[in-house]
């Protein structure tokens, strides 16, 4: 088990990576929160609670209120939100109430949201069940729902009381959501952990396994990549914004996708690969870099089939959240373990790299 430390300005509170924590879930909160309120909430979704409901009611006194959110990109929307709201407000919640974000990266964001503006403000605790929502969505205090201009539009920057990663319960992943999970690792080590790229290289298949050593160590060194960085830039004036590395045309294939095709970890996964592509061709990495980290992302693929134009993806990164006054905002590797956010991507540049990633994933579909 590994505690890794988040001190921010606004928050300090600390990240729990091992196995067992689930069924200890209610003391660990005791500790941090001093007790347990009245009124506990838990957000969940119902395939997460059918598999995990009993084993996490039963470290409980008193069962929580369990709230549902339907599964998928496409229910992390506002008038979710006010449902949500409203069955809390019905079942007598108030400002000392308590809610757990028992799910994945769409139930932390909606979780974490709804705490933030719910009495204006209650505590939470984000209990992740899911390999990326462990490595990076739980961690660093942002919260949101989409909107159909563009993803995560609505939000707001709220920690949690503490974050809980069981990798117990990874047990029960499907193996593609494991697969689009590591898209954050490979992230993770490419702009921040030369070691952690090795590691991830040498031991594929320990971790694609669920070897439990092998996968504490891929979550510990991610959590604590993003910890160090959140840390020194808890609200992305500057050095957080290298965390968005393939995001900037990731969230740009789930838009053009409707939210419907793609998982999260599998559209930054293709987002990557425009970006690593944009980085060869300004020459911030070399080509054997380039083969070195294209090979890596696709080692923990497969990523899926891509049936789209260069334009209606280049059109969808307009309404990015990194884009200001026009600017449009991407970032780049620079070398293995360091990246940078550029400011002066021209149209053409980003054409080209959505027009090479488009065909890698035409030419690995084809074969």
């Amino acid at each position: 088990m590994q505690t890794i430390r988040v001190e921010t300005p606004s928050a300090k509170y600390d990240v729990v990576a091992g196995s067992g924590l689930v069924e200890t879930l209610a003391r660990r909160i005791e500790r941090v929160a001093g007790k347990l309120p009245r009124r506990v909430f838990v957000l969940t979704s119902a395939p997460i609670w059918g598999l995990w409901g009993e084993v996490f009611q039963a470290s409980f006194a008193e069962p929580p209120i369990v709230l549902f959110l339907p599964p998928g990109e496409e229910n992390k929307t506002i008038k979710n939100v006010e449902g949500l709201l409203r069955e809390m407000a019905r079942a007598g919640g108030d400002r000392g109430s308590l809610l757990i974000a028992f799910g994945g990266g769409i139930v932390g964001d909606v979780g974490g949201f709804l705490a933030s503006i719910f009495m204006r403000g209650i505590p939470y605790v984000q209990v992740p069940t899911t390999f990326l929502a462990q490595v990076d969505s739980s961690v660093g205090g942002k919260t949101g729902v989409n909107l159909p201009e563009g993803k995560n539009l609505v939000g707001s920057f709220y920690h949690p009381l503490a974050v809980f990663a069981d990798i117990g319960v990874l047990a029960t992943l499907p193996e593609r959501e494991l697969r689009a999970g590591l898209m954050e690792s490979v992230k993770a080590g490419i702009i921040r952990d030369r070691a952690l790229v090795r590691f991830m290289e040498e031991h594929a298949e320990d971790v694609l396994g669920r070897d439990p050593k092998a996968l504490e160590k891929v979550i510990a060194a991610s959590i604590r990549m993003k910890a160090g960085v959140v840390n020194q830039d808890e609200r992305e004036r500057g050095l957080r914004m290298i965390l968005n590395l393939g995001h900037t045309v990731g969230h740009a294939l789930e838009q053009a996708t409707g939210y419907k095709t793609l998982l999260h970890g599998e559209a930054v996964g293709w987002g990557m690969v425009a970006a690593l592509h944009l980085a060869r061709q300004r020459g911030t990495i070399s080509r054997a870099q380039f083969e070195r980290l294209e090979n890596l992302v696709h080692l923990y693929g497969p990523l899926p089939a891509l049936k789209l134009r260069v334009p209606k993806v280049v059109g969808a990164t307009v309404g990015d959240k990194k884009n200001v006054g026009g600017v449009t905002r991407f970032v780049l590797p620079v070398g293995i373990g360091d990246a940078g956010v550029v400011e002066d991507v021209t149209p053409a540049e980003l054409e080209a790299a959505v027009g090479y990633m488009l065909a890698q994933a035409a030419e690995r579909h084809s074969r």
